[in-house]
């Protein structure tokens, strides 16, 4: 399973009425779906997610969501 794989199940299990193939994912979540996704992927890889990097531009698909997760990850 690749990297984007892996934070789409990890998504979908915890925002399952989210479509994240959705061409722009900021629009179809509300602030707790965007905290949540935060919670998430910071418990997921160990990294830590702040409130500002929750912009349009990085939830924007989970390609954006990828590597967001591999520059926190350096």
């Amino acid at each position: 399973m690749n990297e984007k794989e892996h934070i789409r199940e990890l998504l979908e299990d915890a925002l399952p009425l989210v479509d994240f193939d959705s061409e722009f994912l900021f629009s179809e979540l509300d602030s707790l779906g965007v905290t949540t996704i935060l919670m998430v992927l910071s418990d997921a890889y160990g990294i830590r997610l702040e409130a500002t990097d929750a912009t349009p531009r990085n939830l924007k698909s989970l390609d954006s969501l990828e590597a967001l997760v591999a520059s926190k990850l350096k």
